[in-house]
C-alpha cells in the first residue's frame, strides 16, 4: 500500500542493507544520502517523516535495523503557492478526470511538492493509488486523467502509446493572414531535445510529430486555433505553433526562453493553451468516454 501524509505527499522508500552497520537510523540516512544535511535529516525526524512499514515514526536515535525497509518524505522550506483551484469533473472506481488550472504542475518535481496536482488530489479525494495516464505541461491548463486502480493503469496507458485516444487543444496565437489561408492543415515536423533541456527543435528527418490545426475565431491581433495533435511529443503544440511563425500567447520557452522567476510567478500571464477535450474508449469497461474542460481562454487576458 501506498504511503502518504495528511497533504497527500507520496513517500519514497530505502532499504536498509544487512551488510551494513549503523549507529543509528539517522547515521544511516546521513551516509545514504551524503547530498543532503545532517540537519536535514534531523529536521525529517524530529517532524515526523521517517516511517517504518507500519506508518509509525521514527526517531533519529532508533536503531538501525538490517533488512528492511523505511519510508521518508522530502520537506521543502519554501514553495511557491499556486492560488488557483483544481476541478474534479468525473469520477468512478476506475478513473477520475480532473480540470487543472494554469501554473499547477502535475507531479511533484523540483520545487513543487504540496503544490502539485497529483498530491492535491491525493489529500482531497484521500486516494493515495491515484496515477496520471499522462501529462500536461505546467503552463497549460485543462483535462488530466488519472487511474485509480495501479493494475489498470498500464491499460488506459496503452490507449495514448496506440493513438487511440483523441485530444483537442485550444490555443490563442498571433492572427496570420498567410496562414489563415492554409487552414485547416496538418503540421508535421521531426521533433528533438535542443540544447537546453527546457526546449524542442525542429530537425531535419523523418517527421515524429503530427498536428491539426484549425481556425476558431479571429480578434486581431489574436486568433483563436484548434489543435489536435496525433502524437505526444514534449512541448509539441507550443513548438509547431511557433514554427508556423504564431508563437501562443504568453509563452516563456518559444520562441524565446525566458528564465522563470520561481518565487515570482507572474500569474497575470498564463500560457494560452487549454486542453479542452479528450475521448477514448474505456478498456475496462468498454464505455465511450467524453470529457470537456469548464475552462475558456480569453482574447482580453494579458
Amino acid at each position: 500500500m501506498s504511503k502518504a501524509n495528511s497533504e497527500g505527499v507520496s513517500a519514497s522508500r530505502v532499504y536498509l542493507p544487512a551488510d551494513q552497520s549503523h549507529l543509528n537510523v539517522l547515521q544511516f540516512f546521513i551516509i545514504q544520502f551524503p547530498h543532503i544535511e545532517a540537519a536535514e535529516w534531523e529536521k525529517r525526524f524530529a517532524d515526523g517523516l521517517i516511517l517504518d512499514l507500519d506508518g509509525h515514526a521514527l526517531a533519529a536515535h532508533d536503531p538501525y535495523q538490517p533488512n528492511t525497509h523505511l519510508h521518508y518524505f522530502r520537506r521543502l522550506a519554501r514553495e511557491p503557492e499556486i492560488p488557483y483551484e483544481e476541478r474534479i469533473l468525473f469520477q468512478d472506481e476506475h478513473l477520475l478526470v480532473a480540470d487543472k488550472p494554469h501554473f499547477l504542475p502535475v507531479t511533484p518535481s523540483g520545487l513543487y511538492l504540496h503544490q502539485t496536482l497529483l498530491n492535491r488530489l491525493k489529500k482531497k479525494t484521500q486516494i493515495q493509488t491515484l496515477s496520471p495516464i499522462h501529462r500536461i505541461d505546467r503552463d497549460t491548463a485543462g483535462l488530466v486523467i488519472f487511474s485509480i486502480n495501479p493494475g489498470e493503469r498500464g491499460k488506459y496507458q496503452n490507449l495514448f502509446r496506440d493513438r487511440m485516444v483523441n485530444k483537442m487543444y485550444e490555443a490563442i496565437a498571433p492572427y496570420s493572414e498567410g496562414l489563415i489561408k492554409r487552414l485547416p492543415l496538418t503540421y508535421r515536423s521531426r521533433l528533438e531535445e535542443s540544447e537546453h533541456f527546457l526546449q524542442m527543435q525542429e530537425v531535419e528527418g523523418e517527421a515524429n510529430s503530427d498536428t491539426q490545426i484549425e481556425l476558431l475565431e479571429i480578434s486581431n491581433p489574436w486568433a483563436r486555433y484548434r489543435l489536435k495533435p496525433g502524437s505526444g511529443k514534449k512541448h509539441q503544440l507550443r513548438a509547431h505553433l511557433n514554427a508556423l511563425k504564431i508563437p501562443i500567447k504568453n509563452d516563456q520557452i518559444y520562441p524565446v526562453l525566458t528564465p522563470y522567476q520561481e518565487y515570482e510567478l507572474d500569474f497575470t500571464k498564463p500560457l494560452q493553451l487549454l486542453a479542452k477535450a479528450i475521448s477514448f474508449d474505456d478498456p475496462i469497461t468498454g464505455v465511450a468516454r467524453e470529457f470537456f474542460s469548464s475552462q475558456e481562454l480569453e482574447f482580453g487576458l494579458n
